[in-house]
């Protein structure tokens, strides 16, 4: 782990959101259950989630591909969701529930330490989220959940999802900033990897519940500039 003082001309910081910001997999849990008692279906809405979740990686994959043209997050969402609604059981819900639905990735909720994290780190740096999800779905679930973002920055001002080189690389661009004086901060390491292919300094967040305590934690690169057990202790790392 590289100690602080040698990020020295880091003056931006980017967030991955889904999974690193916020709870997407429990909100999604909450959101399904009433859903189900409303419909008479007693489903696995951990299962759900988990498998929406992996129907937005399929498509955004898709889309790098060049085997779909360009799409929203919220529209890849919203073609697994009708997959999903039938298989089960659950393809009566008429289409303004389905939209409304939809949108329950607009309402996610953070983890407990990340609205007090990013305030503590905003004082220090420019902060704002670099997320697959579009730009509309970012700025939403920012007032919902009461994040103070100085932008909001999306893979939908670059036309290519995460882990594009062209997505961090927009991101520094649109920032007026060199690629090494932003530091990417996710709990994924995929995505850092594709941030530190692309110039940037990189800080991983441990989120070990992000799948549910079934599913080991995932653990970091050694190579990675810090690593951080929530947005709190890399406040500390970094002097925030």
């Amino acid at each position: 782990m590289t100690p602080a003082m040698d990020l020295a001309g880091v003056k931006a910081l980017t967030f991955d959101v889904f999974g690193t910001v916020v709870d997407w997999r429990s909100t999604v849990v909450q959101e399904m259950a009433p859903i189900g008692v409303e419909y008479g279906v007693d489903g696995d809405w951990a299962a759900f989630a988990d498998a929406w979740r992996r129907g937005y990686h399929e498509g955004m994959t898709r889309v790098n591909r060049g085997e779909e043209p360009w799409m929203k997050v919220d529209e890849i969402h919203r073609r697994r969701l009708g997959e999903l609604l039938a298989e089960f059981g659950l393809d009566s819900m008429p289409d303004d529930e389905r939209e409304h639905l939809n949108r329950v990735w607009h309402r996610l909720e953070p983890w407990p330490d990340a609205v007090d994290g990013i305030r503590r780190l905003r004082q220090r740096f420019i902060v704002a989220p670099l997320s697959n999800g579009n730009t509309s779905l970012l700025t939403n679930m920012a007032k919902h959940g009461g994040i103070s973002w100085d932008c909001i920055l999306s893979s939908e001002l670059a036309g290519r999802y995460k882990p594009a080189p062209e997505a961090y690389q927009k991101a520094a661009e649109l920032l007026d900033l060199q690629v090494d004086e932003v530091l990417m901060v996710a709990a994924h390491s995929s995505d850092l990897r594709g941030a530190r292919g692309a110039g940037l300094r990189t800080a991983f967040v441990s989120r070990p519940l992000e799948f549910g305590p079934e599913r080991a934690p995932e653990a970091p690169d050694a190579s990675f500039d810090i690593v951080a057990a929530d947005f709190l202790d890399l406040a500390d790392r970094l002097n925030a």
